[in-house]
């Protein structure tokens, strides 16, 4: 009998709660056999929730650029009329200090033509009034053209000819 060998006790699988391995995954590097759980990875490691849907890394990557893509547009079209209103607001708020600044400037000239002395000042000089009794003098020099009132008939002139006839002069004098 001592030929023989000693009995030995079966090896026994670790209990894994029930479950059954899907296969045998054999390692390349010559380490020993480990079965393969559903729900877990070959390295023991649960699988996500991503995976429990049954979807690739592809697809997920692609749900979650769409998500992106819709949350980015969600946003742009409030943000876009965000800045657009505070630019404006910016704009109004500049004329409004530019009204004001108008506003203040047109105040003082009315406090100005309260004096009587002011306003007997505007009408010499603007309107030519005289006082009763006094005689009024105006200089015209050689250089001198017509006052303010000969000024504006001048520049607005306009020919008495017909369109076709300006064209024409134009052309034939070149």
């Amino acid at each position: 009998m001592a030929d023989r060998e000693p009995l030995r006790e079966p090896e026994r699988r670790r209990t894994t709660g029930g479950r059954r391995p899907q296969s045998v995954r054999r390692p390349r590097d010559g380490r020993p056999a480990r079965p393969v759980f559903p729900g877990r990875s070959a390295r023991g490691r649960t699988v996500r929730a991503a995976a429990a849907f049954g979807l690739s890394t592809t697809r997920r990557a692609a749900v979650f650029a769409i998500v992106v893509c819709a949350l980015a547009l969600s946003v742009a079209v409030p943000l876009r009329t965000y800045l657009g209103q505070r630019d404006d607001v910016a704009l109004e708020e500049q004329r409004q200090a530019e009204l004001r600044a108008q506003v203040e400037a047109l105040e003082e000239r009315k406090a100005q033509l309260d004096d009587p002395a002011q306003v007997e000042a505007e009408a010499r000089r603007r309107l030519r009034y005289v006082m009763p009794g006094e005689t009024p003098y105006m200089v015209e020099l050689p250089g001198d053209t017509g006052g303010d009132t000969d000024a504006e008939p001048a520049q607005g002139k306009v020919k008495d000819e017909s369109w076709y006839q300006l064209l024409w002069n134009a052309v034939s004098d070149k």
